[in-house]
């Protein structure tokens, strides 16, 4: 473009997301950088392949004009999706009430001419999920791939991982230490249960012992008596 250029063009280049059997478009702006009327006209070197609405106008002085330029389905993507399109944006100051039919290089006019070129762009991808956590020093971990698959070098068992909110970890730290100390107060009754039936086993055993004992003096005394008495009275 020239720089007394009628026309401010947003954006210099026409951006389409890409994507197969799917109907695509994309916007252009006009900005009248003058006090005059200026008309416009647009070509495409693929006429077929694009529709350009409004095509031909008029912008008034100092003003806005939106123009939709729309790509057909395409069946298939270009190599290296690389566009050869391109598109020709021609304009012209019109006078006061004129008409697009004024867009001619006839009469001594000026028609200024800029160059568009077609870019394909990749589409706007979702969001993808939360990554799989990792333990520190863990073993090594795979990967989730885009299509939901797993991958890695290893076989290992897939881990999610969750995060506790910020408001509840004051109330699962106080759980978890109301657990522990539960835990340990059971195994100390443990303990001392074990040291009771111990000693409640040796007490056992202790008077076991002293009956076993009385029982055999008790034995030896009858066949002490017996062995003494050789009298046998009537």
């Amino acid at each position: 473009m020239s720089k007394e250029e009628l026309l401010r063009i947003e954006p210099p280049e026409l951006k389409f997301p890409f994507e197969l059997k799917k109907q695509i478009t994309c916007s252009l702006q006009l900005t009248n950088k003058t006090d005059k009327f200026v008309a416009f006209k647009v070509k495409t070197t693929n006429p077929k392949k694009y529709c350009v609405r409004p095509n031909i106008g008029i912008v008034l002085p100092r003003s806005t004009c939106d123009l939709i330029v729309t790509m057909q389905a395409q069946k298939e993507a270009p190599p290296d999706m690389q566009c050869r399109d391109k598109f020709l944006l021609q304009s012209v100051v019109a006078s006061q009430g004129a008409t697009t039919k004024d867009i001619s290089d006839r009469h001594g006019h000026v028609v200024e001419e800029c160059k568009l070129r077609v870019i394909y762009v990749s589409p706007p991808q979702p969001p993808s999920p939360v990554s799989e956590g990792s333990e520190e020093g863990g073993s090594p971990r795979g990967s989730i791939s885009d299509n939901g698959n797993f991958s890695g070098s290893d076989s290992v068992s897939e881990t999610r991982s969750f995060v506790i909110p910020h408001d509840k970890s004051a109330e699962v730290k106080a759980l978890v230490a109301k657990l522990t100390e539960e835990k340990n107060h059971a195994i100390q009754q443990y303990k001392k249960l074990q040291q009771e039936l111990e000693f409640s086993k040796k007490e056992a055993n202790k008077c076991q012992g002293i009956i076993g004992s009385l029982g055999r003096t008790g034995q030896h005394s009858v066949v002490t008596s017996m062995k003494g008495s050789t009298a046998f009275k009537v």
